[in-house]
């Protein structure tokens, strides 16, 4: 069974993250995908995120009317920084090794994969289907396999569906007043304003 994995802040979990999520699952023929809300992401350790309690309510509003998208809070319980790898180390113990696991993630992300916590060993566990980023340039995938051995045969590179939307740009727009409704699903919008989330 291919099983997809989206890792992310999610803060908050907005309207590209879905339609990513529906695009990467029929392309790729995925059975389910999971939405991981990080706890401490090591990569914005300086920069604050909200409650994970907040984010993780938000992910279950989106994804509440699609049954093959799923929520997995290892991360929000698991202590201290997150880590991809662990994450995945941990999904393959509890799945097992008959199941294909595809971690989902953007351009601008397979960048930095060199200075993630062990780019090599994470690359045998799982394969990295990567989306475009608008702004981004194309992935340089020799440059990646120059710096990580076999990692340009585990990515699946796609040319779609770019979009052009940012969890910072609704925050911004929540702390301005101005609408999000065509960013976010209504049930997360509604989330946002009773619980009075991004209101500096």
């Amino acid at each position: 069974m291919n099983i997809g994995l989206m890792g992310g802040t999610f803060d908050p979990i907005h309207n590209g993250h879905l339609v990513v999520a529906e695009e990467v699952r029929s392309r790729l023929d995925l059975a389910v995908l999971l939405f991981v809300p990080a706890g401490q992401p090591w990569l914005k350790m300086d920069n604050p995120v909200s409650l994970a309690e907040d984010r993780v309510h938000m992910v279950r509003l989106a994804i509440a009317d699609k049954p093959c998208l799923k929520l997995s809070t290892m991360e929000v319980e698991r202590p201290g920084a997150t880590y991809t790898v662990d994450t995945i180390a941990e999904l393959q113990a509890q799945l097992g090794a008959e199941n294909d696991l595809y971690f989902i993630l953007g351009w601008d992300s397979l960048a930095e994969l060199p200075q993630w916590k062990e780019p090599s060993r994470l690359i045998t566990m799982c394969r990295l289907a990567v989306v475009p980023r608008p702004g981004y340039p194309r992935p340089d995938l020799k440059a990646l396999e120059a710096r990580i051995p076999g990692s340009s045969q585990r990515v699946i590179l796609m040319d779609k569906p770019e979009i052009d939307i940012s969890a910072s740009e609704i925050r911004d727009r929540i702390a301005q007043r101005l609408s999000i409704s065509h960013l976010v699903p209504g049930p997360v919008e509604s989330y946002i304003r009773r619980h009075r989330l991004y209101m500096t």
